[in-house]
């Protein structure tokens, strides 16, 4: 199927029957909670399979909605055909477990992520996968159109703190915008060491004690002082 941007090729709720494959193109993971708040879980580069779930039983329900961010190229693989390819088609299998595994890994990644780091570190983060950093080949330096809102909802923060840490990068070198970004290598310093200059990335360390003037230190007690003369001797 070729779909053009903006477009859901399956959604939240309908009934999972097939497996779809994106050949080209970028598309974007969401759910919607019962109270109408929009999460986006993750974005999708060609090379991806989404809706696996399908295979996982009869009659699943899709738990979220796969939908374009720009034209598209999708394969859809309908259950029986898939569950009957991964059984007559070994070479077929052992790239789709592949692809399982180091999905796998990176929802983990994704956690731990979350859990431990800054919200500017995730926002880093999210803009070098956008760029295939890490993947074989050249990285895509220009990454496909996200609105700061898409951003915001991926890494679990707002998009005022969004607009301020991408300022902050464009300012320092690290990304380059004028429609679309550009990601600039430079960027993986956030990432691996988190070195970004600024006020409100410095933290306070444990060693970092302003020392207390001799004359404003406190005088030990009348009884205290007593009583270490007395150990003394």
């Amino acid at each position: 199927m070729r779909c053009k941007p903006k477009r859901p090729f399956f959604s939240q709720g309908g009934k999972a029957d097939a497996v779809f494959y994106l050949c080209s193109g970028r598309a974007k993971l969401t759910v919607v909670s019962e109270t109408g708040k929009e999460a986006t879980v993750s974005l999708l580069a060609a090379g991806d399979f989404v809706g696996e779930e399908a295979i996982a039983g009869v009659g699943r329900i899709r738990m979220a909605t796969a939908s374009t961010v720009t034209t598209c190229v999708v394969m859809r693989l309908e259950r029986d055909h898939m569950l009957q390819v991964l059984h007559e088609e070994h070479t077929f299998s052992d790239f789709f477990l592949k692809f399982m595994l180091a999905r796998g890994i990176r929802i983990q990644a994704d956690l731990i992520d979350q859990l431990f780091n800054s919200s500017e570190r995730r926002l880093a983060r999210i803009l070098l996968l956008m760029a295939d950093y890490g993947k074989p080949g050249e990285p895509e330096t220009l990454i496909p159109p996200v609105t700061q809102e898409t951003l915001a909802e991926m890494i679990g923060t707002t998009r005022s703190r969004v607009s301020f840490f991408m300022n902050r990068f464009r300012r320092l070198g690290y990304i380059e915008y004028k429609g679309r970004i550009r990601v600039n290598k430079s960027l993986l310093n956030v990432v691996l060491h988190e070195n970004i200059s600024g006020d409100n990335s410095l933290r306070p360390t444990l060693e970092s004690k302003t020392p207390v003037p001799a004359s404003k230190q406190a005088k030990p007690k009348p009884r205290q002082a007593a009583k270490a003369r007395i150990k003394k001797v």
